[in-house]
């Protein structure tokens, strides 16, 4: 029965579907599509995908996925690794369609610093984000948001593991500030050696 077969599939955890799906079983890993699409779309947007681009690169990194399922160890969860792939997905496109592994850190200098004290104090993190410069974006989303750590953005960015954190670092800072409470309070994390 067709509706029993989903019903089990609906109930299993996420490791009992991916054995399922590598032994070919479709509607298993369907499953894991339904359960985690809207996650690797949001990482994706996160990063700068639009619209269609976002679905175009989840679709493409859940196929990947489906391919090399038997990968999957379970040593970590399945929404973090097709995160990843997704993450490395968009990186390439980027690559090819921007050349951006020839983006260096004096380039990132350049942009416009993030201004403080918006009044706004209603910015979700998507706006916040969308302050960042474009290196920024991509290696705070992929570092925070699609679990990659230092070591792996910056292996697939082609950038200096020092540039990477650099980037993540004023990242993080400008977010701090953006979404810092009008108050003056500032938010826990930052540290004051400098």
């Amino acid at each position: 029965m067709p509706g029993a077969r989903h019903s089990r599939f609906a109930s299993s955890h996420d490791v009992e579907l991916c054995g399922f799906a590598a032994t070919g079983e479709r509607r298993a890993f369907g499953e894991l599509v339904r359960r985690h699409g809207s996650a690797v779309r949001g990482v994706l947007r996160r990063m700068g995908a639009q619209g269609a681009e976002a679905d175009d690169v989840a679709q493409d990194a859940f196929l990947t996925a489906f391919e090399r399922i038997a990968e999957f160890r379970g040593e970590g969860t399945f929404a973090a690794w097709v995160k990843k792939i997704a993450a490395r997905i968009y990186l390439r496109r980027l690559q090819r369609d921007r050349r951006l592994s020839s983006m260096t850190a004096e380039a990132i200098e350049d942009e416009p610093e993030v201004p403080r004290g918006d009044a706004d104090a209603n910015i979700d993190l998507e706006e916040a984000l969308k302050a960042l410069s474009e290196a920024e974006r991509l290696c705070v989303s992929m570092c925070f948001g699609a679990g990659l750590s230092h070591t792996e953005a910056a292996e697939a960015l082609n950038l200096p593991l020092g540039t990477v954190k650099s980037h993540v670092k004023r990242g993080l800072e400008k977010l701090r500030t953006r979404l810092a409470p009008d108050d003056g309070v500032v938010l826990e994390g930052r540290r004051g050696n400098g």
